[in-house]
């Protein structure tokens, strides 16, 4: 398990600037950020093989890794397993040294990473057992249909690998109108699984492929911005950062519901900028990905609902083609660069109201 290293020469024979190459999929290491050759080991963003660094010296085969930070333990000063626990010296994080956590190949340690399961506490593996899995949401692996074994009731699992757990455990104990009610939250050593309502019905997304005029578009983003209102004036603001058709339900009645609060995060009037860059290409604002003077706040959120008003009436983005009359002005104050010149939530849902008295 070594980094594979060719040298290479030039036409003169000499040798150039050696290149580290990955020995799985032959990806180039030194163009992946953050890569030193100097490190005990590396992750290839390639293919996520584990590659060991030749020259770590160390009394055995076995890499222990920090829980923390995910420097090498058997390299650091003094360190030694014989006593099942090492405090990180790096992160000061104390892990646990479980021989049990020893893997024999690379494919093994990959399937315990993958594993959203582990570093459940027995009563959390027990609480779950309890839904039985019936498929598969949106073709995807990490969003589950399950049954209640018990009650027969119908939710939905989700594997989350990006959250703000403080944000569910808010969202459960103050369930808001028009967005699922979270049930369940576990923390696992490598994701957050969630159980939360199940909302018959079907995305903006499905919806648009069915055809959706004007009117029908325009009533969506109301009630959008009803939900957006509300979380934007929760004793500390939410806010979602990633509107967009899939991440919205309307059901037979004609209800409208906010789906994924994966991305969402506590609004903070002192910073100027997000921790991590979320959202969705097109209809992520420019804070969003680190363009502007603040970090994410409301009108972040309003930004992404005139982006999908255009493409809800349009089917494209506003770049591609444009929606018409006074709709197009309501959605050009949304999606202006500056945050300051777009329209508040509340605002935005009394622009889009005057719309629709003119147009019946």
């Amino acid at each position: 398990m070594d980094l594979f290293s060719i040298f290479r020469k030039s036409r003169s024979g000499r040798h150039k600037k050696r290149e580290v190459y990955c020995r799985n999929c032959q990806a180039d290491l030194m163009l992946q950020k953050g890569f030193d050759r100097s490190l005990p080991y590396w992750i290839c963003k390639g293919c996520g093989q584990m590659l060991i660094n030749p020259r770590v010296e160390a009394e055995d085969d076995v890499v222990w890794i920090c829980d923390g930070c995910h420097q090498m333990l058997n390299i650091q000063p003094g360190f030694e397993d014989a006593g099942g626990e090492w405090t990180c010296l790096s992160c000061g994080y104390r892990n646990i040294l479980d021989a049990s956590n020893i893997y024999l190949s690379e494919d093994e340690y990959d399937a315990d990473q993958r594993n959203p399961y582990k570093g459940l506490r027995d009563a959390e593996v027990l609480a779950l057992s309890e839904y039985a899995e019936e498929a598969l949401l949106q073709d995807r692996e990490d969003v589950i249909l399950v049954r209640h074994m018990e009650t027969g009731q119908m939710f939905v699992k989700k594997l989350l690998t990006t959250y703000d757990k403080s944000i569910y455990e808010y969202l459960k104990l103050h369930p808001l109108k028009h967005m699922p009610r979270i049930r369940e939250v576990f923390e696992g050593d490598h994701s957050l699984i969630v159980i939360e309502e199940y909302i018959k019905g079907k995305t903006v997304e499905e919806r648009m492929k069915e055809g959706l005029d004007v009117k029908q578009a325009v009533s969506i983003a109301k009630d959008i911005c009803k939900i957006l209102d509300t979380l934007h004036h929760l004793p500390i603001p939410i806010i979602h950062r990633d509107i967009k058709p899939s991440n919205i339900i309307v059901t037979e009645e004609g209800e409208t519901y906010l789906l994924d609060m994966n991305a969402a995060k506590w609004y903070d009037p002192l910073k100027n900028d997000d921790t991590t860059y979320m959202g969705t290409k097109f209809y992520a604002a420019p804070e969003q990905a680190g363009f502007g003077m603040r970090s994410s706040t409301g009108k972040t959120d309003v930004y992404a609902v005139g982006m999908l008003l255009n493409v809800m009436i349009t089917g494209c983005f506003p770049k591609e083609k444009r929606a018409t009359g006074d709709v197009w002005n309501v959605i050009e104050r949304c999606i202006c660069m500056e945050a300051e010149q777009r329209y508040t939530a509340a605002e935005l849902l009394h622009a889009l109201e005057g719309i629709e008295m003119t147009n019946e």
